[in-house]
């Protein structure tokens, strides 16, 4: 297939699995867990919502396309050894966002062979602190499990929320990239933060 970005083999991130399934975390009030099909309602109405994904995207996703999300992220896992968790509420054990680690093939030159980190929530759940609590878990999983040396994540400019969690979580901007049409900036975070 022309166009499409090789995947390079860095260290061993990219050998057989580890993990089929994402293991089970709990923080002080998430539980970092595998996706569930009673969780898909509200994964569908959460990428429906503007204000989730005005820095995803750009607009509300269809049911379908949501869907077809949720199963990809759930697929991450037994074919990388990592991937994306629901992030629950620990005393209800309802979805507020989804998030962890991924490898999407972007084309993004700077994102080849390593993971990429990614969040979002629920905007009912914004500004509680949520994200930097779910991916510091994510990330501490991250840092014993996987041989890679660092992380990086993408966020589109203006996402002041998103470049806060990032700045909490240890990530510093390396660059910015256009290749996905608009412009979105890298940022890097080394093993252990």
């Amino acid at each position: 297939m022309t166009g499409a970005p090789a995947l390079r083999h860095v260290g061993s991130m990219f050998t057989a699995p580890k993990f089929t399934a994402p293991p089970t975390i709990e923080t002080d009030r998430l539980r970092l867990r595998p996706a569930r099909f009673a969780d898909k309602d509200v994964h569908i109405a959460m990428w429906a919502d503007a204000r989730v994904t005005r820095f995803i995207g750009g607009e509300p996703r269809t049911p379908d396309v949501s869907w077809g999300k949720f199963l990809s992220s759930a697929g991450l896992w037994p074919v990388m050894g990592f991937g994306y968790w629901v992030f629950a509420d620990r005393a209800s054990d309802a979805l507020v966002g989804m998030g962890g680690l991924s490898y999407f093939c972007r084309g993004i030159p700077e994102l080849e062979g390593v993971p990429e980190a990614g969040w979002a929530f629920d905007a009912d759940h914004w500004g509680a602190g949520y994200a930097t609590e779910a991916m510091t878990a994510a990330l501490g999983w991250a840092d014993e499990n996987l041989d890679a040396t660092e992380v990086r994540c993408i966020i589109d400019p203006g996402n002041g929320a998103s470049e806060r969690v990032a700045a909490k979580l240890g990530f510093q901007r390396i660059g910015e990239s256009d290749a996905l049409g608009d412009v979105v900036a890298i940022y890097a975070r080394p093993r252990g933060g």
